[in-house]
């Protein structure tokens, strides 16, 4: 019995043709009832309906192939007391959560936020919108990895001068200056943009709390693109009721679908998305360019070439 390739979805036939031919030894599967879970020695994408399974002492998995950039929701603590290998897809989304962001951005200081709204109630009037040159706002990126650096990229060729939180405040390209974590309240004060792109971890879990958005600057704007968890919904709704932060641009939410009758809905002063910003065209080729590669290492070697997952630190 060849050894399985189980993914949580299916692939065109020609991913599927390159996959055979890359590790000819193997067998791709989707999840069917005659499957043979003790020959699964790799993954693309997990269940948690895979874990009793797939993590038995016998198991023969190896290797689990993310199919997002975030792993927190992962059993990374049996993954490294089996020694499974695991690789994320960081970078793939980067061009289409930058983007995502400028969009937000743009509409706020060309007035589309408030345009839209007068739209709704058929008000024609201009004396409740507010207009800024992009190059005269502060940005604040918090997280100056792939999405980061791309979001600066875009900003710096749009005139900005855009800032970058990191663990250690070290340089990165695209950023004019960067700052450490434990600096993060500090220079969001100063921020008209605060915009979060980090991977959720022990130490960013509810990052985002009381203490932060009494430290924002009153006029400035947060988005959230990253985790949902870093954010302490509770803070947030009180923050933007209680007009300690301008706006919130939201795409993801710590409970998901965000349940109806939630007062983010209803604010004037929020915008929803339904964690769309890394919808991303072309996804199975970006996707496969990742996976192929690994594959053949891992066929050769038993180990990846790119992306490797931490499964201490979890990014």
């Amino acid at each position: 019995m060849p050894d399985i390739i189980l993914s949580d979805r299916d692939f065109k036939d020609e991913w599927r043709a390159k996959i055979a031919a890359t590790a000819p030894g193997y067998q791709f599967a989707t999840v069917t009832e005659d499957l043979d879970w003790s020959s699964v020695t790799i993954t693309i994408g997990w269940s948690k309906a895979w874990t009793e399974k797939l993590l038995q002492p016998d198991s023969r998995l190896k290797w689990v192939q993310s199919i997002s950039a975030g792993v927190d929701t992962l059993p990374l603590d049996l993954f490294r007391e089996k020694q499974i290998l695991l690789s994320n897809t960081s970078g793939i989304h980067a061009r289409s959560i930058a983007e995502h962001v400028l969009a937000a951005i743009l509409m706020e200081t060309r007035g589309f936020t408030r345009a839209i709204k007068n739209q709704q109630q058929e008000q024609w009037s201009s004396k409740n919108l507010s207009f800024s040159y992009l190059n005269e706002r502060k940005i604040l990126i918090v997280g100056t990895g792939h999405i980061g650096r791309k979001l600066a990229a875009l900003l710096q060729a749009l005139g900005v001068e855009p800032w970058g939180i990191n663990t250690s405040g070290h340089p990165a390209a695209g950023f004019t200056k960067t700052y450490s974590l434990d600096q993060l309240p500090e220079i969001s004060g100063q921020a008209d943009f605060v915009i979060n792109i980090l991977p959720l971890t022990k130490e960013t879990s509810h990052l985002y709390d009381s203490r932060f958005f009494e430290a924002m600057n009153p006029a400035g704007t947060f988005i959230n693109v990253g985790r949902g968890a870093s954010v302490d919904t509770q803070a947030l709704i009180t923050a933007l009721q209680a007009g300690q932060i301008r706006q919130g641009i939201l795409d993801v939410f710590e409970e998901e679908p965000l349940p109806q009758g939630n007062p983010l809905w209803q604010m004037e002063n929020c915008i929803i998305t339904p964690h769309i910003s890394g919808m991303t065209p072309h996804f199975q080729k970006a996707f496969m360019e990742i996976f192929l590669k690994n594959l053949t290492h891992f066929t050769a070697s038993g180990q990846l070439a790119q992306n490797q997952v931490s499964l201490t630190a979890g990014y």
